[in-house]
C-alpha cells in the first residue's frame, strides 16, 4: 500500500460510497420516507427514485411495455452537491465536486447511514464500495495517451494511431482485500479548450454474505485505501504534475 497523495487539484468529479442490504420484511418505502424529517435541514430536495422495467412480447405482433416502480427516495442538499439515495435495496452517498477530503465525506456518509438504519432496521449488508469517478483533461496537442495513463488501449500498428473516442472496461480482482476494481475509462466532450477530458472511473467493493455494521466501516477504510493505490497505478508522473 502506498503512502496517500494529496492533490490540489484532485480531477475527482464524483465520490460514492454505496452499501447493498438484504431488504427486510418490515422494510417498507413509509420507512424511507421517513428520513426527509430528519435531515431536511441539511437535504430539503426530495425526488422518488424510480425502477424503470420494460418488456417487449414478440409473435405475430411485436408488443412493448414499460413500467415504473418507486424504490426510495432521492435527497440532495441545498447546492445538489450531496446526494443521498435510500432504497430498499440500499444506501448510496454522493459527493460532487468540489471534492475537499476523504474524512468528511466518510464521516457525512455515516452520519446519514445511522439515520437510514434506525429508521429502516437494515441489519443485513451484503455489499460495500467506495467509487471515484475523475475527469483529466490532457493537453490537445500531446497525441500519446501513455504520457499520462499506464492503462490504455493498444491500438494495432496496422490501423490509424490517432483515436476520436475509446471505452475500456476492466474487471480486476482484489485478492489480497477479497475484493474487486472495476475501472471503466473512456473520452467524454472537453470541458476547456485545447485538451482531451478522459474519464477514469474506479470502483472497489467487497462481495459477502452479511457484514456487521462495524465490519462494513473498516471495510471502507480498506477498500478506500486501495482504490488510492489503483488511481496511482493508473496514472503517470506527468499527470500528477498536472493535478498536483
Amino acid at each position: 500500500m502506498q503512502e496517500r497523495r494529496y492533490y490540489s487539484k484532485a480531477p475527482i468529479t464524483e465520490a460514492i460510497i454505496d452499501f447493498r442490504v438484504a431488504r427486510s420484511s418490515d422494510m417498507t418505502l413509509t420507512n424511507l420516507d421517513g428520513l426527509f424529517a430528519k435531515i431536511a435541514v441539511d437535504y430539503p430536495h426530495k425526488e422518488h427514485s424510480l425502477l424503470l422495467e420494460s418488456q417487449i412480447i414478440t409473435g405475430d405482433n411485436v408488443e412493448a411495455s414499460a413500467n415504473q416502480t418507486l424504490v426510495g427516495y432521492i435527497y440532495s442538499s441545498d447546492d445538489r452537491k450531496q446526494i443521498l439515495n435510500a432504497g430498499l435495496d440500499g444506501f448510496t452517498f454522493s459527493r460532487l465536486a468540489p471534492y475537499s477530503r476523504w474524512e468528511s465525506f466518510r464521516d457525512e456518509a455515516q452520519r446519514l447511514w445511522d439515520i437510514y438504519q434506525l429508521n429502516t432496521q437494515s441489519m443485513n449488508i451484503t455489499r460495500v464500495a467506495v467509487r471515484y469517478v475523475n475527469r483529466i483533461d490532457i493537453p490537445l496537442a500531446s497525441g500519446d495517451f501513455k504520457r499520462f495513463f499506464r492503462t490504455i488501449p493498444e491500438v494495432s500498428p496496422d490501423l490509424p494511431k490517432d483515436l476520436s473516442g475509446y471505452f475500456m472496461q476492466l474487471q480486476i480482482p482484489q485478492v489480497d482485500i477479497s475484493g474487486m476494481a472495476v475501472i471503466n475509462q473512456f473520452m467524454a466532450p472537453p470541458q476547456v479548450s485545447n485538451a482531451i477530458s478522459i474519464i477514469l472511473d474506479i470502483d472497489i467493493f467487497q462481495d459477502q454474505l452479511l457484514f456487521s455494521n462495524e465490519r462494513c466501516w473498516e471495510s471502507l477504510e480498506i477498500l478506500h485505501a486501495k482504490l488510492d493505490d489503483v488511481f496511482e497505478a493508473c496514472i503517470t508522473d506527468e499527470t500528477r504534475e498536472l493535478i498536483k
